[in-house]
């Protein structure tokens, strides 16, 4: 231990030996905190967040009716949660091409696109100048219109937000509520891409979970469509064959024979379309069930949080550590020194 302290102190006199070397390297330090203050461009993070409820799907008493109904071969689509979108698999959306794509190709104001307010801030221009056909490239064209230079920009801008700029994640586990976070040198375009990435998201979200129940609606509401119109057509044929004939020979049944027949018709499409309307009105309510609910609880406002440091926490921490690490290493000079004539 009296060796250890007698180390400590002859360190300590020499460390204090070097006061000129260190206040030297702490004002060298403090000078490029402030450059670095000064100099540095700030990047702003937007951030918004959103609760998440899967549609429940049918249960009950509407779970047996759609039991029922599989029985005869309609399918109305009872089915909840599960497939692709089963647990936390939403997040992995924002990171999709397409979704980027579409995000970046929507509009920021009457003029501008979103990839071009991208390329204006990363001043890309600028390092496209020996290529011309970059340089000049525009965005305001149909999508089936992009060459190759388009898609390859594209493609770059989507690698750089996923790897730097975008971050998606659920800050409590047990908790639904999913939080997008963009951190882009441009406010503006921080705020409204965050903005068009979630809907673009939700609203894919959304028609891809109520696909399925959607078209069951629709060919459903096709057939109920269907049915009725024979069904007035049956009617319509009794009363034709009733005027017709409106004082038949009670002695010759044959002429009631086409009105018996429309009137078989009138009472199967009555019950089928009973059925076909009890199976609609169930099938509405499904696809109302299987909706997902999406409600913003926060969204960016600006100004939006900056990570700029200020003048006086730049020269700070510049003179703090470089006061430090000057320090330990004359510290580790010392003691090396001290192992060498040892």
């Amino acid at each position: 231990m009296r060796e250890i302290i007698d180390t400590l102190n002859a360190m300590f006199k020499y460390v204090f030996q070097k006061w000129k070397l260190i206040f030297i390297i702490g004002i060298i330090g403090a000078v490029m905190g402030l450059a670095y203050s000064i100099y540095k461009k700030p990047t702003y993070t937007a951030t918004l967040t959103f609760v998440l409820e899967d549609g429940e799907g049918m249960g009950g008493a509407l779970g047996q009716y759609a039991g029922l109904a599989s029985m005869v071969g309609i399918d109305l689509g009872g089915a909840s949660g599960g497939g692709i979108f089963k647990g936390d698999n939403i997040m992995e959306l924002y990171k999709s091409r397409s979704i980027i794509v579409k995000a970046l190709m929507s509009k920021l104001d009457d003029k501008d696109l979103l990839i071009d307010r991208y390329i204006t801030f990363n001043n890309l221009k600028s390092k496209w100048a020996d290529k011309p056909e970059l340089k000049s490239i525009n965005f305001h064209v149909p999508a089936n219109q992009f060459t190759v230079q388009h898609d390859s920009i594209l493609t770059t801008a989507v690698k750089n937000i996923n790897k730097n700029m975008l971050k998606v994640s659920k800050p409590d586990k047990k908790l639904n509520i999913i939080k997008v976070e963009v951190e882009a040198k441009d406010e503006v375009f921080a705020k409204k891409f965050t903005e068009t990435l979630v809907k673009e998201v939700n609203e894919f979200y959304t028609e891809t979970k109520t696909k399925k129940s959607t078209e069951n609606l629709r060919i459903l509401q096709k057939q109920t469509d269907s049915v009725k119109s024979e069904l007035k057509m049956a009617i319509s044929g009794v009363a034709n064959f009733n005027d017709a004939i409106p004082n038949a020979n009670p002695s010759r049944q044959i002429l009631k024979v086409p009105s018996q027949n429309r009137q078989i018709d009138v009472k199967a499409n009555t019950a089928i379309l009973e059925e076909l309307v009890k199976n609609l009105e169930i099938s509405k309510v499904s696809s109302r069930n299987n909706r997902p609910l999406i409600q913003v609880i926060d969204s960016p406002i600006l100004p939006l949080q900056d990570d700029k440091v200020s003048l006086a926490k730049g020269g700070l921490i510049g003179l703090v550590l470089s006061v430090l690490l000057c320090i330990f290493f004359l510290s580790l000079r010392k003691l090396f020194n001290d192992l060498l004539e040892t």
